[in-house]
């Protein structure tokens, strides 16, 4: 926008008036940042110097850039190389975003600490946008706060915004990482505007899904770039590839600065060894294994027009490309492998109908924008409140969102979906796949994928695992710079990824598979057979399901029950709570499929907190994991446990009914839940009450078993959350995923704990979390006592078979010995030392 009068500028603190060509640093005194003033200050807290909102506020609080309401913009600078102080001796008293006055206090510094930590206190303030500048002091190198000593003088069309290229096709760089140990910090990133201001190009930045305008500072600066990030340059005109050349070039050698000299503490692990034969680490987000070539799979970068002159046919265009979109879904679903891939689908029709997106999109076009600017707003802008939630599922739904997004825009757009041009034995490679991508793989070329972002719980793994594809999640940025082409071995069951592997590697890789799969079509063949071990000790086998399908399918594979019904699936990925006839008629359904003689333990609502319902109005919370989820959600909104315990009541009488309630952590909370199902038993008319138990899934009740075990039926262990909360650590983040171990000797001991505490009450204890489903874990678990596993469906089979090999005795005296252990490592160590030794046994007898 270009200035139509002057602006006055205000002096943001006390002190001793310089020109920029003293301040020693000549980036700053060069004006190749912008132009301005210095300021050597006498006071301790910088004040705005027009009125206007925080366009950008850096993490390390030394710098911040002010938009002022006719599109000025004005960066102020405490102090030179205090961007190293990481925060220290600053005080921030605004949030980006917020509307400051003129003269208002934005910024307290420690000048004595700052003083002595950083190269000088000369503090600059700077016009970015490139007006012109008028002195308003001449006779006084004395200045006060809030004196005027700048003014900035009305622009001509000249110096309006300079014209995008947006017909023009993008052409993006291959992603590359920032090795500044600042990050893109005033300095380095006001060199790369320069050098992006030399090309006739529209040209872009992007960080994971956020991009920046390469020519403005402040964009760059507002992308809070750290080190270690994985950087894409885009340009689109007719200097594009030139301009994308040089930027890369540029940002390879450091903006400026002296990348090679950062401490070596500072560089970005993924970075530090990139010699062949590296091996990366992830998260295991489908299991299997292959051996292919690279191909690395960028995002894809529409062209949107902002502005459009009709609204009424902007909102027919967004009317029509939603519809084409929930038609293209639908086939989709048509067409998918299974049940869950075809429900991935249909919670992306729901958020095609979600009314919030709608409003937003509607509203932006109400005021002059396009439809497809519009639509992508409201996208963007929802999935961010996702990823800001401090939830890892719902930073995984925000992938869904993005993609059901990019479907409606490339509707809009006239762009077709194609499915990706692979070469034969391809490995993907990307920063993330979106579910579209992942269903519309064409495995007769595809091998697996391995991706930076996602988590195990995600669409996309879900998606993978339907496909049979092995994949990893989670692995460092440094695998995005593989070149396409690269040999590599995706071992997605160690989560690992070996580029250039050794063929001796190999070849006992590929040894052990085909083992694998001749063990596993016998244990397939010998499914109906009990899981009794050599010495007569039957261990129960059950199954995790969260669908009538999976039931059915559980029951074909020899499970002996249903030891884990997640009841939420009846809840999640709609926009309204389902029926209470829908509810009873799903329990009954899966209740007649298991039939009178077998267990099903329906697990009540576990929502919430990290996985909150659409229509459930709950507040936001700083700690999700820890706030207001499971049981407790649920005693706070008691008709809606009332209305599932009526649902799940139903089937009392078809199967043996158990009841079982999560994330306890008091003896309040069972009784309170207790009475509340007790008062539905007796308003039904039931002779008695369904056997009900609680999940041990925190610290606090595994401690407590002793006093919980009186008054339950039986217990069911959540290894996965009684892991991350036992050791503090999220079990889907990417860097912690692998030491978040159930096979921790921490874990270990509560479930030790809490089986001895049931047995000593005559009741039974299952363990339903991951580690029921690893074969490893089946002689441990065993001898520490445990009366059932519910299990994977797929892997029913596989444990029975474990099982049966196994002698009770000797597994005790194993668990004897593990459980004082000192970390998981050595517990896996341990365990498959045995493993192997009890196959070659097997295999000589």
């Amino acid at each position: 926008m270009a200035i139509t009068q002057p602006l006055q500028l205000l002096a943001p603190l006390s002190g001793v008036l310089l020109p920029l060509d003293q301040v020693p640093d000549p980036v700053f005194s060069s004006r190749v940042i912008g132009d301005g003033l210095c300021i050597d200050p006498t006071t301790q807290t910088l004040c705005a110097p027009l009125s206007g909102v925080i366009s950008n506020l850096q993490h390390s609080g030394h710098a911040l850039s002010i938009t002022g309401e006719q599109g000025h913009q004005v960066l102020m600078h405490i102090g030179l190389d205090t961007v190293n102080l990481a925060g220290k001796g600053f005080t921030c008293l605004v949030e980006e975003g917020q509307q400051v006055a003129a003269g208002q206090p934005l910024i307290e510094f420690d000048a004595d600490y700052l003083a002595q930590h950083a190269r000088s206190l000369l503090t600059l303030m700077l016009v970015v946008s490139g007006e012109a500048l008028t002195g308003l002091v001449t006779d006084s190198v004395l200045v006060e706060a809030g004196q005027p000593v700048l003014q900035i003088e009305p622009a001509g069309e000249e110096n309006g915004a300079e014209p995008q290229a947006e017909d023009a096709e993008a052409v993006f760089s291959q992603p590359l990482i920032l090795a500044n140990p600042q990050g893109l910090h005033a300095r380095p990133a006001a060199l790369l505007a320069q050098a992006a201001k030399g090309f006739a190009a529209s040209i872009s930045l992007h960080r994971r899904e956020d991009s920046a305008n390469a020519k403005s500072l402040v964009s760059i600066m507002a992308l809070q770039t750290v080190q270690g990030d994985v950087l894409q340059v885009s340009a689109a005109g007719e200097d594009a590839e030139r301009a994308i050349q040089a930027l890369v070039q540029l940002l390879a050698s450091g903006c400026g600065e002296n990348v090679r000299a950062a401490a070596p503490g500072l560089q970005p692990a993924a970075a530090l060894d990139e010699t062949p034969g590296t091996v990366l680490r992830g998260v295991c987000a489908s299991p299997g294994s292959a051996v292919g070539q690279v191909v690395q799979v960028a995002e894809q970068r529409l062209p949107i027009t902002e502005c459009a002159a009709n609204p009424q046919q902007e909102r027919e265009v967004l009317e029509q490309a939603l519809r084409e979109a929930v038609r293209d879904l639908q086939q989709l679903r048509d067409n998918a492998l299974g049940e869950a891939q075809e429900e991935i689908f249909r919670a992306h029709q729901e958020l095609l109908d979600d009314p919030s997106l709608l409003e937003q999109a509607h509203a932006l076009i109400a005021t002059g924008k396009s439809a497809a600017f519009a639509w992508n707003a409201a996208i963007e802008a929802t999935a961010e409140l996702f990823k800001g939630l401090g939830s890892s599922l719902l930073a995984e739904r925000a992938v869904d969102l993005a993609d059901v997004g990019q479907r409606v825009l490339k509707r809009m757009l006239g762009l077709q979906e194609h499915a990706l041009s692979l070469p034969d034995q391809a490995i993907l490679i990307a920063e993330q796949l979106t579910p579209s991508q992942t269903a519309s793989l064409d495995t007769a070329k595809v091998l697996g994928f391995a991706t930076v972002g996602g988590g195990a719980t995600s669409h996309v793994a879900i998606l993978a695992r339907a496909l049979g594809l092995p994949a990893i999640c989670g692995l460092p940025s440094w695998v995005l710079s593989l070149a396409n082409g690269t040999r590599i071995l995706l071992d997605a069951d160690r989560g690992e990824l070996h580029p250039d592997p050794d063929p001796q590697h190999l070849q006992q890789l590929q040894s052990q598979r085909q083992q694998q799969r001749l063990r596993q079509r016998q244990d397939l063949a010998q499914a109906a057979w009990p899981a009794v071990t050599r010495d007569g000790h039957h261990l129960e086998v059950t199954a995790n399901i969260a669908s009538l399908a999976e039931a059915e399918q559980a029951m074909s594979l020899g499970g002996e029950g249903v030891g884990l019904l997640r009841s939420e699936f009846l809840y999640q990925d709609r926009g309204h709570a389902p029926s209470p006839e829908e509810q009873a008629d799903t329990y009954q359904a899966i209740a007649r499929a298991l039939g009178p003689t077998r267990n099903l333990v329906v697990r009540t609502l576990d929502v919430g907190g990290d996985k909150p319902l659409a229509y459930v109005p709950m507040d936001r919370e700083a700690n999700p994991f820890l706030g207001l989820r499971g049981i407790r959600l649920c005693l706070a909104r008691p008709e809606l446990l009332r209305e599932q315990f009526r649902a799940i009541l139903a089937s009392a009488g078809q199967t043996r009914l158990h009841i079982m309630l999560p994330m306890v952590s008091q003896l309040a909370e069972l009784r309170q839940a207790r009475q509340l199902l007790d008062d539905e038993v007796r308003a039904l008319g039931l002779a008695q009450r369904p056997k009900l138990g609680i999940m041990i899934e925190v610290p606090s009740a595994a401690l407590m078993a002793d006093r919980f075990a009186p008054e339950v039926d039986f217990f069911s262990i959540g290894t996965n959350d009684l892991t991350q909360y036992t050791l503090a650590m999220d079990r889907d983040h990417p860097r912690l995923a692998s030491q978040a171990d159930s096979f921790h000797p921490s874990v270990l001991r509560l479930i030790a704990r809490t089986v001895q505490a049931a047995h000593a009450h005559g009741k039974w204890v299952g363990v339903c979390g991951a580690l029921a489903s690893e074969t490893l874990a089946v002689p441990l678990l065993l001898g520490l006592g445990v009366d059932e596993l519910s299990v994977s469906v797929p892997l029913i089979p596989a444990i029975k078979a474990r099982v049966r090999e196994l002698d009770l005795s000797e597994c005790q005296a194993l668990a004897a010995r593990i459980i004082d252990l000192e970390d998981a490592v050595q517990v896996r160590e341990y365990l498959q030392q045995q493993h192997v030794a009890a196959d070659s046994l097997i295999l000589e007898n």
